[in-house]
């Protein structure tokens, strides 16, 4: 069975340029496997320059350009699993919805602290907070007319560690009806994961490490006081806790796509730039 790790450095989707570099160390973080062979999706470098919105969405035309770029190299690539390295969250539109062609009884674990259903309308204009919703077929309509695959039906979603909404990401989901539970206080149990995984022959799971406290683990969007996205907060959860709930996932179901997006190693990047900046390094 054909498993692939797709390296999708998008940025361009969260208005910042740290999940190119992110998504970028994070393929030399994963477990080293010759059995998986690494593909790129080509997307544009970083460059400095602020993406003009158009229809609601930054850099719009961009955007759907490198979702279309990462269909077409799976599509070569033709694969059964998919490990897709981010990048932020936008980059599992094309990989699940490829992977839901080929197991239609398929489930997804969404691990966030966020429920990335929002739409242009909304007033927040980075992509990376649609991606969900087109997966439900009920999102942003350019990023819906996309998939190649029927969506996701709202059963065949699970949030873990989702945090307090905004009022209009709330109505989506009641509307959409969509069964979640705000984990502000308690995570889901193992047994509750169980018991969702138990439902279908096989499993996506999408991780966005801004699951994570910030007080615990610095690598994430939230651990960087000078930034405020959506005015949406952080995630609750200890590396510990994140460990335990991806054994119990992977202990009762066959995964066969697994996203880590929102990787951005702020600290990282700052010495990258330091050390760049002296002519040793660099001539």
């Amino acid at each position: 069975m054909k498993t692939i790790r797709l390296l999708y450095p998008d940025w361009l989707s969260g208005g910042l340029e740290t999940y190119y570099f992110g998504a970028n160390l994070l393929q030399h973080i994963l477990p080293a496997n010759s059995n998986q062979p690494l593909v790129k999706v080509e997307v544009a470098r970083p460059d400095g320059q602020p993406r003009t919105i158009q229809d609601g969405i930054a850099g719009k035309n961009e955007v759907l350009s490198g979702i279309r770029a990462a269909q077409k190299v799976i599509e070569e690539n033709r694969p059964q699993k998919i490990i897709t390295i981010g990048g932020n969250c936008l980059v599992s539109q094309a990989p699940f919805d490829y992977l839901h062609g080929l197991y239609p009884d398929a489930g997804i674990i969404w691990i966030d602290a966020h429920p990335d259903v929002s739409m242009a309308k909304d007033g927040y204009p980075n992509a990376h907070a649609m991606v969900l919703g087109a997966l439900l077929g009920k999102g942003e309509k350019s990023m819906v007319e996309m998939l190649k695959n029927p969506p996701f039906k709202p059963n065949e979603l699970l949030y873990v560690g989702l945090q307090g909404l905004h009022d209009y990401q709330a109505q989506f989901l009641d509307e959409l009806g969509v069964n979640y539970k705000i984990q502000t206080e308690k995570f889901l149990t193992g047994e509750e994961i169980a018991t969702f995984t138990e439902k279908f022959d096989h499993i996506l799971v999408h991780l966005d490490i801004d699951v994570l406290n910030p007080q615990y683990f610095h690598s994430t969007y939230f651990a960087n006081p000078e930034l405020v996205g959506d005015g949406s907060g952080g995630g609750k959860m200890r590396p510990d806790q994140l460990s335990q709930i991806l054994q119990t996932i992977s202990r009762s179901s066959d995964i066969v796509g697994f996203t880590v997006a929102e990787y951005l190693p702020f600290d990282e990047e700052r010495l990258s730039k330091m050390f760049g900046s002296l002519e040793l390094f660099t001539k």
